[in-house]
């Protein structure tokens, strides 16, 4: 019954994104550029190049789509191409398809990843608490809608970092993991990055799976950079460029109060300079204030975890400690936020264990699921879309903060009272990670 539960959560979403696709001439806008990227790469071009992109762009598709004002925030992010040589490269395969075949192949790889995962994290969790998993779990499946509606590779990249966990965990499938790991990692390493270092710190047999992954993404990066390379010698600089221009005031990556991507939609920034540029909003302020704040946790949760010894319970409270952190401090969308999936085990252990900040712990998360799902997002763009933040004096901006940046707050909140946790517990849970234990309950569920 639980996993026709997560499958049918997992069918809405899949279901509410073709459709919010299909209704929108700009749909699939995140897979656009990176399917019309890699073709600007077969055919020599070079994908950071704007010229060189919309003229693939333009003799493929035939046309720019054309959408309402509001929604230039699709149509930006499918005519700059800011993903990694990695990603061109890894989706190349794809490219060789007609747009019509590429973009339902993509979806499907995206849906499965992201159903896989799910059914993953239940596996991991069910054993010790399933119904704070199951919750968790369907709240983050049936709130997917922007994630299939663009087409954004978190789907991919997220899904494949939970099962490389799940087949290190379980200690089977380890080479299908070290693959998944090493393209999550190769498609958008600020997602399963921190993921990958937490299992590098952890000691171990997780150290040497976690050498192992850093060793075949580094396979991956070589012939993609000098492939790039051979076609767009100025690909790094470019690269940054579009980054850049991106990220300026009022774009669609801007962190502050002006961004377009507060405009109308639920698929805002969730990373934490979005709250602090509410008072200063100024990239040389704000970044710095976060990285320290980040940087802060970050150290104190490094430090805590090449000083305990590898064990089940140890492993899941430092994920769940750094799969909201990682968040925080660089540009991050709510479909990055399934990377909280890898804090559900810790959730059932804590659930299980009784005690009440245990169960303080599970809300503070619950919240942190709830805040980053596009539904409840959207609820409130709609309450508070006519709100003109800056306008506010001090006081009323830090009283509306709740309501104008859950997300960001949500996670910073989960983020601290995890690394509280596990600071707190981590060491009490003494069972090997190499044995960690394999129920009967917990084999027949996936």
């Amino acid at each position: 019954m639980s996993v026709v539960l997560i499958l049918l959560s997992c069918g809405v979403s899949i279901l509410t994104g073709i459709l919010l696709d299909r209704s929108s001439p700009a749909g699939t806008a995140n897979f656009r550029a990176v399917y019309y990227g890699a073709r600007c790469l077969l055919n020599h071009g070079d994908p950071y190049d704007p010229a060189d992109f919309l003229s693939v762009y333009m003799k493929e598709s035939g046309e720019l789509p054309t959408v309402p004002s509001k929604k230039q925030f699709f149509l930006r992010a499918t005519m700059v191409c800011v993903n990694l040589p990695t990603t061109l490269f890894l989706v190349v395969p794809v490219a060789m398809l007609p747009w019509s075949l590429s973009h339902v192949l993509w979806l499907l790889l995206v849906a499965g990843s992201i159903t896989v995962a799910a059914l993953l994290a239940y596996d991991l969790a069910g054993e010790y608490a399933s119904g704070p998993a199951l919750l968790l779990i369907c709240i983050m499946m049936a709130n997917c809608e922007v994630l299939f509606a663009t087409g954004n590779t978190a789907g991919i990249a997220v899904g494949l970092c939970v099962v490389a966990v799940w087949c290190f965990v379980r200690q089977r499938f380890q080479w299908l993991g070290i693959l998944a790991m090493a393209v999550s990692l190769a498609i958008k390493p600020h997602d399963s990055g921190l993921v990958w270092l937490c299992l590098l710190l952890a000691g171990g047999v997780l150290r040497k799976r976690s050498l192992q992954v850093f060793a075949l993404t580094a396979l991956i990066a070589i012939p993609a950079i000098l492939w790039l390379s051979s076609a767009a010698p100025d690909w790094s600089r470019e690269l940054r460029a579009n980054l850049a221009a991106t990220s300026a005031r009022g774009d669609i990556s801007d962190p502050g109060p002006a961004s377009i991507s507060r405009k109308g939609s639920a698929d805002v920034l969730i990373d934490l300079q979005t709250v602090v540029s509410v008072f200063d909003d100024n990239p040389r302020v704000y970044n710095p204030v976060v990285y320290a704040i980040s940087g802060l946790l970050l150290l104190g949760w490094g430090f805590k975890l090449v000083r305990t010894a590898p064990s089940a319970g140890n492993t899941w409270y430092a994920l769940a400690a750094i799969a909201p952190l990682a968040m925080l401090f660089s540009y991050h969308r709510p479909y990055d936020a399934r990377l909280l999936l890898l804090a559900v085990p810790a959730c059932s252990m804590l659930w299980a264990a009784g005690h009440t900040a245990g169960r303080i712990a599970v809300a503070v998360n619950v919240a942190a699921v709830l805040l980053t799902s596009d539904i409840p997002l959207a609820i409130l763009t709609l309450l508070t879309g006519h709100v003109n933040i800056v306008s506010l004096g001090g006081v009323e901006k830090i009283l509306m903060l709740p309501l104008l940046r859950p997300a960001p707050l949500a996670l910073f909140l989960a983020a601290v009272v995890n690394l509280w946790v596990y600071m707190r517990r981590a060491g009490n849970a003494s069972t090997p990670i190499i044995e960690f234990p394999r129920t009967a309950a917990s084999s027949s569920r996936v």
